[in-house]
């Protein structure tokens, strides 16, 4: 089997080499008019049609010229004109253009427009199927495989269809033959390969009876094309016949390629056919419906089939991408984007079609112009509502592939939710896993001597075993990437003692990664750093707080915090006390005093308990303004410590029947807010526990900077306390108050007290 098939390949390439060879010398021999004829009831030959850009056209032929001489002779003798209706194969010429006889000669040249769609692209098809063949054949020398074969000899049919093509058109018998032979065969052959393919893979994707119908047709056409020249039937039956088989074994093609990947649609082959489904009708689809359709229906086309083949291309461009890449394209993507762009692409079609018709009717003088601003007007506008649309439903696309910017704003979205690094890196896989081509994902711990210390709970040894040395290789850096075969690693964060990594990995070869996408993943891994750094502090946050719960002793910094969201409180209920409750009792004594202004003199009883009434609210605006006072010092803010104190103890001189002394003379230092706020605190719990512990006479207050130290001292004279029993008292609630606050300052505390000879306080910071 190995040697037939070879055999067959080698016959093959040597017969596309002079298959090649021939049609170049037919194409020099004879250049390419670009027109087509047909006979009238009156036995007359006329021009039936013009393809746009050829040598024809440029010289002024038009339709319905008569012919009335070829090559010096009859026209009626002409076999490519009567038999095919191509005016072909001409060197000199004669046409009646009313009523005036004209001469023509086609001169001998290779350039021409349609050149590039006769020669140069059927050329580049022949040569990128050679290529692929190339490489199917290096790598099917030991596998031995008929699938490879039957591929080889499919790309080659393609390539040699539609070189033959090229003498086909100009009305050589020869390349006829070969031409409807290939032509039926593209489907056919391709239909077999697909079905070898995957029985080799142990799938049988539908019945090998429908490949014998296919050679069945092709059969059918040859038998048909040599009966009919015999009998001299008209050739556009014979064309009807062709488009119809072809037209039958393509549309047979993609039905049974669309039910068999519902029989394989969970297995790896999935793609594989996915993107087979998509080049070919790519390929093959403008082809039908813009050439065998419409000949089928009207007899006329839309476009030349010489243009519209170059779309073949595509076959062995796709090819030749995966061998040379060794990766697959993303088929989800682009079916997805080619989903949501045919949609968007509807209505400015009709509308640009639209302005086409009517500005062609109105004003064909200016209609080129016309045209240019309107075209352009439209482009704007259809960029203008796409940049809308995928804004508006960048939540709720088609495909999160390659949705790199929503990506990213969905994922930070998501992480700010979390609570754990858990939480975290099940987002980042899923976001790599929704946006890239890649099934599924891996988080695992390298330690800093680029030793695995814990593997994602869902791996397994032959997923990331592999590719231990990448993984190591990539915990040095974060965002750091290395690509795989199936996927890549990429350093996603650190820590002091720990690397974190993420092993994304493909069921089939994913394409390399572009500037965008290794962009983007630098961009998450950098996010994820930062997540992993908070919620890593956080844990030893909280192992640092319960060992000092067990301890029994809270450091300085967290009592510093506690004072300072407890003063945040504070600040917070003295502007809600000062904005609602202070402002409604000061409108409500406003409308007492208005009351009283107005009452009847006679009312004596009425005005007394108006008169009390206001008198209550002025104590109650003036407690209260005292407690938004207390709650947060304003004038601590406006003009600072010492500024603040002096006020404090004035307002304390008051209320009670003790002489307060305040010394801040030669306090000068710059202090933060934290520490002011602290201070006075510190001063007004003294003045508090004075009042209604103390039962002193005097009381002395100095604040004074020592050396760059805050030295505060309190001495009072009144009853003083038993300090070793000092938690036993109620007075010890302020001084506990007052310890901690001196412990948030980084400060320390000296009591001196006795029963009998009152309190002193020295507090150092």
């Amino acid at each position: 089997m190995r040697f037939t098939f070879n055999r067959i390949l080698q016959l093959t390439v040597i017969f596309s080499i002079i298959l090649v060879a021939y049609i170049i010398l037919l194409n020099f021999k004879y250049p390419y008019v670009g027109a087509g004829v047909e006979v009238t009831n009156e036995n007359k030959m006329i021009i039936a049609n013009i393809e746009p850009k050829t040598w024809a056209e440029k010289v002024g032929i038009n339709v319905g010229d008569v012919v009335v001489e070829i090559n010096n002779k009859d026209p009626m003798l002409h076999y490519p004109a009567v038999r095919n209706g191509l005016f072909e194969q001409v060197f000199t010429f004669k046409l009646e253009k009313k009523g005036i006889i004209r001469e023509y000669k086609v001169p001998k040249t290779l350039m021409s427009f349609q050149i590039l769609f006769i020669t140069v692209i059927p050329l580049t098809v022949l040569f990128l199927c050679l290529f692929c063949i190339y490489f199917v054949y290096r790598s099917n020398k030991e596998a031995n495989l008929k699938s490879a074969h039957l591929l080889n000899l499919f790309l080659l049919i393609i390539a040699l269809a539609y070189i033959s093509a090229s003498g086909s058109s100009r009305g050589d018998i020869i390349s006829r033959y070969i031409n409807l032979t290939l032509f039926i065969l593209v489907p056919v052959s391709y239909l077999h390969f697909i079905y070898q393919y995957f029985k080799e893979l142990g799938k049988k994707l539908f019945h090998f009876n429908f490949i014998r119908f296919g050679y069945l047709l092709v059969f059918i056409n040859i038998v048909a094309e040599i009966v009919f020249n015999m009998l001299l039937v008209n050739f556009s039956i014979n064309r009807l016949l062709n488009l119809s088989s072809f037209f039958i074994m393509l549309i047979l093609t993609f039905v049974l390629k669309f039910t068999g990947l519902k029989k394989i649609k969970y297995s790896e082959q999935a793609y594989i056919v996915k993107i087979l489904i998509v080049t070919n009708v790519l390929a093959f689809t403008p082809f039908l419906l813009f050439y065998v359709m419409p000949y089928l229906i009207f007899q006329r086309y839309v476009f030349s089939p010489t243009f519209l083949s170059a779309f073949l291309l595509l076959i062995p461009f796709s090819l030749v991408y995966q061998f040379i890449a060794t990766k697959i394209y993303d088929i989800e993507f682009l079916l997805g984007r080619l989903r949501y762009y045919s949609l968007l692409a509807i209505i400015p079609a009709i509308i640009l079609v639209g302005i086409m018709l009517n500005l062609k009717e109105n004003n064909p003088g200016f209609y080129p112009i016309q045209l240019s601003v309107y075209i352009y007007l439209a482009i704007i506008g259809v960029f203008y509502i796409k940049e809308i649309f995928d804004f508006r439903f960048r939540l709720k696309r088609f495909s999160e592939k390659y949705n790199y910017q929503d990506s990213i704003f969905k994922y930070t979205q998501s992480i700010r939710k979390s609570s754990n690094l858990d939480q975290v890196v099940s987002e980042l896989k899923q976001v790599i896993v929704d946006v890239l081509l890649v099934s599924k994902a891996f988080f695992i711990e390298v330690d800093k001597q680029k030793e695995i210390r814990s593997v994602d709970p869902h791996a397994k040894e032959a997923d990331y075993g592999p590719y231990l040395s990448e993984i190591k290789a990539v915990s040095n850096e974060i965002g750091k990437i290395i690509e795989l075969d199936k996927g890549f690693v990429i350093n996603v964060g650190e820590t002091e003692d720990k690397n974190y990594v993420l092993l994304c990995l493909s069921i089939l070869n994913t394409p390399r990664l572009t500037r965008d996408e290794i962009s983007w993943l630098k961009t998450l891994s950098f996010y994820t750093n930062v997540s992993l750094e908070n919620f890593l502090k956080i844990d030893e946050l909280m192992q640092h707080l319960q060992k000092i719960e067990t301890e029994g002793q809270n450091p300085a910094w967290l009592t510093k915090l506690l004072f300072s969201i407890e003063e945040k409180q504070r600040s917070n209920l003295a502007k809600d006390l000062h904005d609602s409750v202070l402002q409604d009792l000061v409108s409500l004594k406003r409308q007492c005093e208005l009351v009283l202004t107005g009452i009847d003199v006679d009312s004596t009883e009425l005005k007394k308990q108006l008169q009390e009434m206001n008198s209550n609210m002025t104590k109650i605006i003036k407690t209260t303004r005292e407690t938004c006072q207390e709650l947060r010092p304003q004038l601590l803010y406006d003009l600072g410590l010492v500024k603040a104190l002096n006020k404090l103890v004035m307002q304390y001189q008051e209320i009670v029947d003790f002489d307060i002394r305040l010394n801040t003379g030669n306090f000068t230092m710059n202090l933060d807010i934290d520490t002011q706020l602290n201070l006075y605190r510190i001063v007004q719990e003294l003045l508090t526990n004075a009042h209604k512990h103390s039962k002193a006479s005097q009381v002395l207050i100095i604040l004074v900077c020592i050396k760059e130290k805050i030295v505060l001292h309190y001495e009072d004279n009144g009853v003083g306390f038993d300090y070793n029993h000092m938690y036993d008292k109620t007075e010890s609630m302020g001084l506990s108050g007052i310890s901690e606050r001196v412990k948030a300052l980084k400060g320390s505390i000296n009591i001196d007290t006795a029963k009998g000879n009152g309190l002193k306080i020295d507090v150092e910071i």
